[in-house]
């Protein structure tokens, strides 16, 4: 097991079948690379941290839905779209 930054651990396949409970308690702290003949192949992430990224990710997709949204709105001719109060009245 390698620490390559302050919070990532670098681990090989071996190392993971025979030290799996310590290797979690790693991912807890920060990721861990997998690596298989000194390739990276995955990497091991506390739920918590997963779950983070998952609601980045989230959050970004829908600022770039809004924004393209919005440019489709602004160049739409009159008529092209309901407003919201519109559509909810019909």
């Amino acid at each position: 097991m390698i620490t390559v930054k302050e919070d990532t651990t670098l681990v090989g396949v071996s190392e993971l079948r025979e030290g799996i409970d310590k290797i979690l308690k790693k991912a807890g702290k920060g990721p861990v690379i997998i690596e298989k003949r000194h390739k990276p192949q995955a990497v091991l992430l506390s739920s918590e941290e997963y779950e983070r990224m998952q609601e980045a990710l989230e959050t970004a997709e829908d600022l770039v839905l809004g924004y393209l949204a919005n440019e489709r709105y602004k160049g739409a001719s009159p008529g092209d779209y309901l407003d919201i109060e519109t559509l909810l009245k019909e």
